[in-house]
């Protein structure tokens, strides 16, 4: 059995990261949130599950891009800080990424609760942190992780 397997207590979070920054995240299995702030990591517990969304490529001039382009599992309850230069020491939370595809939302966005019928879907994503349901995360899950990988780690949700 998996070790990225879901459990009841799990809560499902949407995390705004730039591609490049989140690219580093997974290379090194940790999350980093809102500028390195602690308080979004720390909302976050052990088995719970991390989708990043990306909308640039980097953080200020980067191209549009509109996609979730990594999936994890926070893997323990360590927030802990990182010093990444002199003047800049950002909070970090380690994560067990899966290996997936990067997903538009532009694909998703008539399936999703937080964006159907939602002009200003944009809006919620200004927070760089928020929750979503159990339902939304199988979506994007499904569509980055493909069916039968989405199973093995959700075998519950298909029975």
């Amino acid at each position: 059995m998996p070790t990225n397997v879901i459990s009841q207590q799990s809560r499902y979070w949407i995390g705004v990261v730039s591609s490049s920054h989140v690219k580093r995240g997974v290379l090194d299995g940790f999350a980093q949130l809102c500028h390195g702030k602690s308080a979004p990591l720390r909302r976050m517990c052990p088995s719970d599950w991390l989708i990043y969304y990306s909308p640039r490529t980097d953080m200020s001039k980067g191209e549009a891009l509109q996609a979730f382009t990594a999936i994890g599992q926070v893997a323990d309850d360590r927030v802990y800080e990182y010093q990444m230069s002199e003047s800049f020491v950002p909070f970090r939370r380690n994560i067990r990424y899966i290996p997936c595809r990067e997903v538009k939302i532009a694909d998703l966005m008539d399936q999703l609760t937080f964006t159907r019928g939602n002009r200003n879907w944009g809006y919620t994503f200004r927070y760089g942190h928020f929750e979503i349901g159990f339902e939304d995360f199988l979506t994007i899950a499904g569509s980055m992780l493909g069916a039968a990988e989405t199973f093995n780690i959700f075998p519950s949700s298909h029975n």
